[in-house]
């Protein structure tokens, strides 16, 4: 069975990145699986000191075990979140290489007009040296604070649309192999 693993760059609950990456969800079928970011701040000498942190091995072992990641971002200061900046950081210091070759969609939802393509450009280049399969194709959600109904599904069937699109392509990138 697939398993699509889902990184949201905002640890609110209602954040509306999360629920973009549970719409990509839905899509995808198979099992989904979120990953929690809330890991302590990156300090190499806590790491020296006591080694990786459970929280980031947990995060590290779902990477490595999903058939593709899908990441979702809001834009903060024309840049993803430190959030997950920082959880990209601790990943990069685990062992082995969990992100190599892994199929990779990027999102965004946003508040403003642009829909995050900012942090989606800064965190295509942060994802650079992990060297996964990043697609070139995205999701750019602009004004999200109103893109969701109550249940947390797309109200627009244009921007649903795109989630499936971009989930199609995610599958034939899976079924490509490295």
């Amino acid at each position: 069975m697939s398993v699509l693993l889902g990184i949201s760059g905002s640890l609110r609950a209602q954040a509306t990145n999360r629920k973009l990456i549970r719409e990509a969800g839905r899509h995808f079928g198979g099992d989904y699986v979120e990953a929690d970011i809330r890991l302590p701040l990156y300090d190499g000498d806590e790491e020296a000191a006591s080694g990786v942190p459970a929280s980031v091995q947990i995060l590290a072992d779902q990477i490595a075990l999903a058939e593709a990641v899908v990441i979702s971002t809001p834009e903060y200061n024309q840049s993803f979140s430190g959030v997950l900046k920082n959880a990209l950081d601790w990943i990069s210091r685990v062992e082995g290489r969990p992100w190599a070759h892994k199929p990779v969609v990027l999102m965004a939802a946003a508040a403003g007009r642009a829909g995050g393509a900012r942090a989606n450009y800064a965190l295509r280049l942060a994802m650079t040296p992990f060297r996964a399969r990043v697609l070139a194709m995205e999701v750019l959600l602009a004004g999200s604070g109103t893109a969701f109904d109550a249940e947390g599904r797309l109200v627009s069937e244009r921007v649903d649309a795109q989630v499936a699109d971009i989930i199609v392509a995610l599958k034939a990138e899976i079924a490509r192999g490295v």
